[in-house]
């Protein structure tokens, strides 16, 4: 496919941290019209916790060979999540398994990674705990395993670990690089001097840009999937920055994105990125240009997985008619759900007022504390003028009034053709198409402001 030609539907590979997926999106609509999903298990044995890649490989090539027969195709595009790479040998296959970055290390090991990491002032990055950082983990693949690592002959940031499998071109790619990983400095755009630290310099793939086709499909694989040999496949680009994509070209001016999922993932454009607090989960990502963008995050989708298992399901409306006795009486969660990352990285999660909670009170105070946990991200890095919310939270209405009262600012839910696939879709040219909005005023609910207050007290 000539680069001047824009495709028609995009086939995008989805790996998420809990699931992975294909879809394809029709680019005219920017809807998905097939997708097939699973979920993306961590194996325990071997070395180390890690993916299983070849299962998702069979997962992915068996979607590719379905779609391309129906609805059809005429792209490629990759998106993953961060924190991961893969290591490969002289042959292009795997030296190491991909190391699943929840894996714990050594103290040691945790120890000696500390005295060689650059500061936060060099990479934007953050010291975070097991493998959130990249670059601990190639530390301690390096250290704990000298003769595996000694075959590395390569080493492919995540999203680019699968354009590779499709057409045999290695890279590495800025998204991924900037995500919190050690190894990049943002500011000067090229590697930090970790990587010299670590001596894997030379191992480091080329840097290339997400917007590039990386390559083909090789004849062996087009015959394998019944797909055409010319068919293009784009570098690839990290979740969150795929997500932040489509509205880097839909909007000018100062405006914050949070991007849902696993992780909460704030974007804060036109933010400051000179007072960030690397204790509190902010950090310097990169987006698809290549450009620092103020962030912060914490672990929101996860959070609130292991609370509603807590205390079960509930019906919209009690939640809805159970948020003003839950606002009145002051009852509320206090962070941290999911503790070691986030903007209260160190605090134990309690419950404040919660004497014979209903299911139903506890699901309203659990979409106020995400709420207030998302805004406190949210001026960590400064944000300015109003807020998108993209991904599963788009959906929580009562998550994105509170959100509105607690920020003072409007809030907007984009649903249709926003998020990861859709973010990822656009590496190939296409222009992006207005998502669904819904709309959220500051005062749509009373009491929040003294509800935040007593919140914030209480965090002291």
């Amino acid at each position: 496919m000539s680069d001047s030609i824009k495709p028609g539907r995009v086939a995008v590979i989805d790996i998420g941290k809990t699931n992975a997926k294909v879809v394809v999106i029709d680019t005219g609509s920017g809807e998905e019209i097939a997708g097939e999903k699973r979920t993306n298990p961590v194996l325990r044995h071997g070395p180390y916790p890690h993916y299983d890649v070849e299962m998702l490989w069979r997962f992915i090539l068996s979607a590719l060979q379905q779609f391309g027969q129906k609805p059809g195709f005429d792209a490629i595009s990759i998106t993953t999540h961060g924190a991961s790479a893969a290591l490969l040998n002289g042959n292009g296959d795997l030296a190491m398994p991909v190391l699943d970055y929840e894996h714990g290390y050594p103290a040691a090991i945790q120890e000696a990674y500390r005295r060689i990491r650059p500061d936060f002032a060099e990479t934007g990055s953050p010291q975070l705990p097991v493998g959130l950082n990249l670059g601990a983990q190639i530390h301690f693949q390096k250290v704990a395993f000298p003769d595996d690592f000694s075959r590395v002959r390569s080493i492919v940031t995540y999203p680019q670990y699968w354009a590779g499998r499709l057409t045999g071109v290695q890279a590495t790619e800025t998204t991924s690089l900037g995500c919190h990983t050690d190894l990049w400095n943002p500011r000067r755009k090229s590697f930090s001097s970790l990587v010299e630290h670590l001596d894997i310099a030379h191992l480091m793939a080329p840097v290339r840009s997400a917007f590039d086709v990386l390559g083909t499909i090789p004849p062996s694989l087009a015959q394998e999937t019944d797909l055409p040999s010319d068919m293009p496949v784009y570098c690839g680009i990290h979740d969150s920055n795929a997500s932040l994509l489509p509205h880097l070209l839909r909007r000018d001016g100062d405006f914050s994105v949070v991007s849902t999922g696993t992780w909460v993932v704030n974007f804060a454009i036109g933010g400051v990125a000179d007072v960030l607090d690397p204790t509190r989960d902010t950090l310097l990502n990169v987006d698809a240009f290549g450009r620092p963008v103020p962030s912060s995050r914490f672990m929101g989708g996860r959070e609130y997985e292991m609370l509603a298992q807590q205390f079960g399901a509930a019906e919209d409306g009690a939640i809805d008619a159970a948020l003003g006795g839950v606002i009145a009486r002051g009852m509320m969660l206090l962070p941290s759900v999911v503790s070691g990352s986030g903007p209260f990285p160190d605090k134990a999660a309690r419950w404040i007022a919660d004497e014979n909670a209903t299911a139903a009170e506890r699901h309203a105070a659990t979409s106020l504390y995400l709420a207030l946990m998302t805004e406190c991200s949210l001026s960590l890095i400064g944000r300015k003028g109003p807020i998108l919310v993209e991904g599963p939270f788009a959906s929580n209405a009562l998550y994105l009034k509170a959100l509105a009262g607690f920020a003072g600012t409007e809030v907007t839910a984009v649903e249709g053709s926003t998020g990861t696939s859709a973010g990822a879709a656009l590496l190939t040219g296409i222009k992006p198409l207005a998502g669904r909005e819904r709309h959220f005023a500051p005062d749509a609910i009373e009491g929040l402001g003294s509800y935040r207050d007593a919140w914030r007290a209480k965090l002291v």
